[in-house]
């Protein structure tokens, strides 16, 4: 026997596999051309499992510790090799260390949008990403539906396949469990459970345990999120006109804050001049309907000729018929239409002197008579 066949056909007596990466999952131990001694020394750590294949068939399965070698511990190979009780010879066979530690911080992450329908904007566009925890809970389904007998299997050569299946089975839940936008960051703890427990049975399938699942972010369309702030804002402000008034006096601020340069910004300048006279006019205009509450009360406000309850919008009482409105009259100098108590016109500010008195019987009189009806004295 030369030295070349004595190195090739050496025996192997120890058996073990250090793990000093964080992502391998799958080591087979090279035994290659190579015989096992029969009482050869095998350290299976906590973590690991260790499978003895011989011929392409799973034999014996190995728990942590430290085993001897023998046929009584071999039950499965000793029957595959035909072996007789005190077979001590050395014996080929391939051994497969499986990791079972939890390979933590595994990123997922939505490829494409995911198309959701939404109570309160509509069929919407999301993305979403996180990360999750996974392991090795069944060493022998694993060897046959995954790896198989590669030397070295990888967290890389699966990663891919368990994000596919975990992207599928978000979105299904993402669109039964019909959140809100407006709702869903205050529900990833509660997706990431449900998750979860969905795609256990699909990691099980391949030997594997989904042991955390976590939803990080959960994303919406730039137009989407400016829908949101906009709903956001119209919540904090409440009514609409009093936000209408403030978003034009905000722009009218700014306009004065940078004057016009040449024509066009001059007349953008007199353009929101004339958007905020407007705003005022308007304000003046239903000032006043705020303001005269005096005779309403929870049913509405009384006709101040009968009594009688009405409604705050009636023009006149439905039960004697009076109107409700202060009665009109023009005034002495522009003829606008004011109210008949008015001292002065709130248009032209001319004095509303609609009565005369008589200077020598001091009787009152309609203004424009030119005789006194008491005493005849001439009214000037």
């Amino acid at each position: 026997m030369g030295l070349l066949d004595l190195f090739t056909n050496q025996f192997i007596e120890v058996i073990e596999w250090t793990d000093d990466s964080s992502d391998m999952m799958v080591y087979r131990f090279p035994v290659a051309n190579n015989e096992i001694k029969m009482g050869a020394q095998l350290t299976v750590r906590e973590s690991q499992v260790a499978i003895f294949v011989n011929e392409g068939k799973v034999a014996d399965v190995f728990a942590p510790g430290r085993y001897t070698l023998t046929t009584q511990n071999l039950p499965v190979l000793t029957l595959l090799k035909s072996w007789k009780y005190g077979f001590d010879s050395p014996f080929k066979a391939e051994v497969y260390f499986i990791n079972t530690k939890q390979f933590i911080d595994q990123k997922w992450g939505t490829t494409n949008p995911v198309i959701v329908r939404d109570s309160e904007f509509g069929v919407v566009r999301i993305r979403a990403f996180g990360a999750f925890t996974f392991r090795v809970n069944d060493a022998l389904t694993f060897l046959k539906e995954i790896f198989g007998t590669n030397g070295v299997f990888e967290t890389d050569s699966i990663i891919g396949q368990l994000r596919r299946s975990i992207v599928s089975g978000f979105s299904d839940i993402l669109g039964e469990a019909k959140i809100s936008i407006l709702d869903i960051s205050s529900n990833y703890d509660e997706l990431g459970k449900i998750t979860l427990e969905k795609l256990q049975t699909t990691f099980n399938a391949m030997g594997l345990q989904l042991s955390s699942f976590y939803v990080e972010n959960i994303s919406v369309p730039e137009e989407v999120e400016k829908a949101i702030d906009k709903k956001s804002t119209m919540g904090i402000y409440g009514d609409l006109n009093k936000y209408t008034k403030f978003q034009t006096a905000e722009a009218i601020k700014d306009a004065a804050q940078n004057p016009g340069q040449g024509g066009i910004n001059m007349g953008m300048g007199l353009g929101a001049g004339a958007a905020f006279g407007a705003i005022m006019t308007e304000s003046l205009k239903k000032e006043p309907e705020a303001i005269n509450t005096t005779q309403l009360n929870v049913n509405g406000m009384q006709c101040p000729t009968c009594g009688h309850k009405i409604s705050t919008d009636s023009k006149f009482c439905p039960e004697c018929g009076s109107s409700i409105m202060p009665p009109k009259v023009k005034c002495l100098k522009c003829n606008a239409e004011i109210e008949e108590s008015m001292k002065f016109c709130p248009i032209c500010g001319t004095p509303q002197m609609r009565e005369t008195i008589c200077g020598k019987c001091g009787k009152k009189m309609p203004l424009g008579v030119k005789f006194c009806s008491e005493c005849g004295e001439k009214i000037n």
